[in-house]
């Protein structure tokens, strides 16, 4: 993974003083509200319903073991005792005070951390696919890539102060577990007909108030042309996009305005003035980020490992762990664990101290040291071997952190809703909760099968609703918490926005519905079909018939 070096120390710690001495002059009264807001976002420092949130970065969900474990000391330091994990592979502490930020921050640089561009009209974290670098589907380590956007990003000077955020996914697989297609700008690494490694551009996702599916502007851009052609949108999106209006402000409007193939026009003659500038990559500045990702050295392990099969034969709840938890890896002997963040009755994408400190103790021995998270709001061991897994599985059972649910109907994506922000109108964390323990038996979500599930307590969409297969809207109807129902969302390459159902429902009417939905799935699927596929095959109107039957 990537380390710092003596330019990146300095850069963070001077960053962090800077923001030390901001700090004091708001609580001295030295600068107002308003003058302070532009100067802390950018700094990550939200003011939310209750407390102050920081957001910290996770670049490209990529974690030391030191570093999980520094992320646990802060939220038993100066948080309640717990972290959220973000669908930016991101993790936000709840409840700070403001006087404690700058010590926090200076916590994060100790481990090579910080906040800067969490949130602010900029380029935002870059996320990737969290199996990125092990993945046996992968054509390429794509977090090599989101380290060099990381580094041209990092207050760059002509994007700090965007029309509205903005936000970067790559994914290096056929199969996409980043969900570019659903960001400001996706890349997706290609070959060519030549054998060449390049990428293919999409723009103009995202979710929020008009939820749209980006296009291609691009099907190959070279290698050494990433960062000029990145560029290029970026002045595009900057010259043109909407500053008047906070809803219209982001790039998938003006494209929409412009339409695709004008769009690509202008971003094509603004690339041709700086495409062999001094933005293009050489092959040795390549090569030095590169090392950084080199692969470990693995052990040299036969396939089929004989302890693993045997555990399987012999322990059942492991074995069912196994069906879901696990992915295939490149190196044989090997595979990749996702450890679920959702157990029933929990609160998605949530850790306690506690299980971070024990989840960087077991990256440490049993994931060559390294930890990922997952946009889904799990998180990942990418260096486990199999004939380990037994009792890492052990481990993490001690500790609340062995659920096998992973894309199953429990496996569920919520923001933290009126709980904490205070740009929601519902509650998310209630009613993920509510669902996770209603569909808490093994054997009915192994009968269910793979499905998504995403619940968002606003239009904003920061639990990505739109694109689960089931999405749950929280909605203020007359100042009464409800929720809008969509199905047939999709995050990954083939990605689509959920339609909706029909009139919402009050909360305590919420899980019926879910349950509706799913009663309608298993009468109705063929055999084979996932949730998906049937509604893919059938439309929405069955499951809309029976949803509303006596509503």
């Amino acid at each position: 993974m990537y380390t710092y070096n003596e330019f990146d120390h300095a850069f963070v710690r001077d960053r962090t003083a800077e923001f030390r001495d901001q700090v004091a002059r708001r609580i001295a009264g030295e600068l107002t509200e308003d003058e302070f807001k532009p100067l802390r976002l950018m700094n990550g420092l939200y003011l939310q319903l209750h407390a102050y949130m920081l957001r910290v970065a996770i670049p490209y969900g990529t974690l030391s073991a030191g570093q999980m474990r520094q992320l646990g000391y802060i939220a038993r330091r100066w948080d309640r005792n717990w972290g959220h994990f973000t669908t930016r592979q991101n993790i936000q502490y709840n409840w700070t005070k403001l006087d404690d930020v700058p010590d926090i921050l200076d916590a994060l640089a100790d481990v090579e951390m910080h906040a800067i561009q969490t949130s602010g009209n900029c380029i935002r974290n870059v996320t990737a696919d969290q199996f990125a670098g092990v993945a046996a589907d992968e054509i390429e380590d794509s977090r090599v890539w989101a380290e060099i956007m990381r580094q041209w990003s990092t207050l760059h000077p002509e994007f700090t102060f965007l029309p509205r955020k903005f936000k970067i996914a790559i994914t290096g697989s056929e199969h996409d577990r980043a969900a570019v297609k659903l960001h400001d700008i996706g890349l997706r690494m290609r070959r060519n007909d030549a054998g060449e490694v390049g990428f293919e551009v999409i723009v103009g996702g995202g979710q929020g108030r008009t939820p749209i599916v980006g296009e291609t502007i691009r099907e190959f851009l070279p290698k050494q042309h990433l960062l000029s052609y990145l560029e290029a949108i970026l002045r595009t999106y900057n010259l043109l996009g909407r500053r008047d209006n906070l809803y219209k402000a982001r790039i998938k409007i003006l494209v929409a305005a412009v339409g695709i193939e004008k769009f690509a026009e202008m971003v094509e003659e603004e690339w041709t003035e700086i495409k062999d500038s001094a933005l293009t990559l050489d092959a040795g500045k390549i090569a030095e980020i590169e090392r950084h990702f080199a692969p470990p050295t693995y052990e040299t392990i036969a396939e089929p490992v004989a302890p693993y099969d045997a555990a399987r034969f012999t322990d059942p709840a492991f074995a069912a762990w196994t069906r879901t938890n696990l992915f295939p890896h490149k190196q044989p002997g090997y595979t990749i664990v996702t450890v679920s963040l959702k157990p029933a009755g929990g609160v998605p994408g949530d850790a306690t101290a506690e299980q971070m400190e024990v989840l960087a103790d077991l990256a440490e021995k049993y994931s060559l040291g390294e930890l990922r998270i997952a946009h889904e709001q799990n998180v990942v061991l990418p260096y486990v071997r199999k004939q380990d897994l037994h009792t890492l599985w052990q481990a993490l059972g001690e500790h609340g952190l062995a659920d096998a649910n992973i894309g199953l109907i429990t496996d569920i994506i919520s923001c933290p809703g009126l709980d904490y922000c205070n740009l929601a109108n519902a509650r998310a964390i209630p009613i993920a909760q509510r669902l996770s323990r209603h569909f808490s038996d093994p054997a009915l979500q192994s009968e269910i099968g793979p499905i998504t599930l995403n619940i968002s307590g606003c239009i904003n969409a920061c639990g990505h609703h739109h694109v689960g297969n089931i999405g749950i809207l929280g909605v203020d109807k007359k100042g009464v918490e409800h929720y809008q129902i969509t199905i047939g969302g999709i995050a990954d390459e083939n990605a689509a926005v959920g339609k909706i159902l029909g009139p919402s429902f009050p909360a305590e009417g919420v899980v019926d519905a879910i349950d509706t939905l799913i009663g309608t799935f298993r009468n109705i699927r063929t055999e084979g079909e996932t949730f998906i596929d049937t509604v893919s095959r059938v439309g929405i109107n069955p499951f809309k018939e029976t949803l509303y039957a006596n509503h």
